[in-house]
């Protein structure tokens, strides 16, 4: 474990992300006035089946139905939608494990902006076919994200091309936290909300317009125990990076704090769940068969920590987000093989 070193500062802004505005539940209304323009709020369904096993009223916020099956298009449907003329025209570049750069394949193509994404070598199949539909260029670079990242950023600096940070932008969280607003909508009493955490962008909408709405609203990250660098982060008060990880929701793959997140997350959020692979096989397995919801690795996690706290949300009405649904056909054959033989959940 070593310190991370993120302060890359903003071309746009010539700020580094601890001098980055932390945006308010007025920034998120306003996004959410474009995001609206583009893209449908997604349903929240009630678990009636999940309700009765757990204990507690259970909400699923179906972020696996977006367009590009991930909560993270709304940060770059607001994002591009802000980008400055100079950099619509010589285009962006990122670097992603699949939903965030689908989000950006997706905004640009809307925004008519090109788009080069960044990829591990040992890519989600389904994600890479989709950004390649949607029109970006595709470099595989690397073993896992991080090493993607820093090439990208490469990239783009020797480009003169804007890098878009996953994280570490204002413009992403402000986007992303629009998906807060359709809950709070729906149930502006809620009492606990319970977000996936890879770099930390949906977590950090949910904590500014989730609080924003109901200041008594807790809400936890979740965490794969094979990669919990952001969980590690925040328990510590300091940013740490790992040299590997060990889980196989790649949503969840992140081995490296980004810096503006965490100033979000560590005076505001309520605590960290981590939870196992077998877990989250298992929460997949649980949505499909009780709630009839297809959710990859990361998009099955939040559920996997609600039957993790059951005991302390009894009586509660929670929220889970199933972040993502991009899963191909050998991911829910690992899942069925592994997680119903480890019986972590059923």
């Amino acid at each position: 474990m070593t310190t991370s070193s993120q302060g890359r500062i903003n071309e746009r802004t010539g700020r580094t992300p601890a001098e980055l505005p932390i945006p308010t539940l007025a920034d998120i209304f306003a996004a959410r006035q474009i995001v609206d323009r583009y893209l449908k709020p997604t349903p929240l369904l009630y678990s009636i089946a999940l309700s009765e096993q757990l204990g507690f009223d259970l909400y699923l916020k179906c972020e696996n139905l977006q367009p590009v099956g991930a909560f993270k298009v709304r940060g770059g449907i607001y994002l591009m939608s802000q980008l400055e003329p100079e950099y619509r025209s010589a285009g962006v570049v990122t670097a992603s494990t699949g939903n965030h750069g689908q989000s950006i394949a997706y905004a640009a193509r809307e925004f008519g902006v090109k788009a080069t994404i960044y990829m591990p070598e040992q890519a989600n199949p389904v994600k890479v076919a989709s950004m390649r539909r949607l029109g970006a260029d595709i470099v595989f670079h690397g073993k896992d994200f991080d090493e993607s990242r820093q090439r990208a950023d490469e990239d783009a600096t020797a480009s003169g091309r804007y890098f878009i940070q996953s994280a570490n932008d204002d413009r992403l969280v402000t986007g992303v936290g629009t998906y807060t607003l359709e809950i709070m909508q729906d149930l502006p009493r809620l009492d606990v909300l319970l977000v996936p955490v890879g770099a930390g962008s949906g977590v950090c909408g949910g904590l500014i317009a989730g609080k924003g709405v109901n200041p008594s609203l807790a809400v936890y990250g979740v965490q794969a125990e094979g990669a919990a660098v952001v969980a590690d982060s925040w328990r510590d008060r300091a940013l740490h990076q790992y040299t590997s990880v060990d889980t196989f929701a790649e949503g969840l793959a992140t081995r490296v704090a980004f810096e503006y997140p965490a100033r979000i997350m560590w005076d505001r959020i309520d605590g960290f769940v981590l939870v196992s692979d077998d877990e989250m096989r298992a929460a997949m397995l649980t949505l499909m068969e009780s709630a009839w919801v297809v959710a990859e690795g990361a998009g099955a996690a939040a559920t996997a920590a609600a039957f993790k706290m059951r005991a302390e949300l009894q009586g509660k009405t929670v929220c889970c987000v199933v972040s993502g649904g991009n899963v191909p056909l050998s991911g829910l054959r690992d899942a069925l093989a592994k997680g119903m033989a480890s019986g972590a959940i059923r």
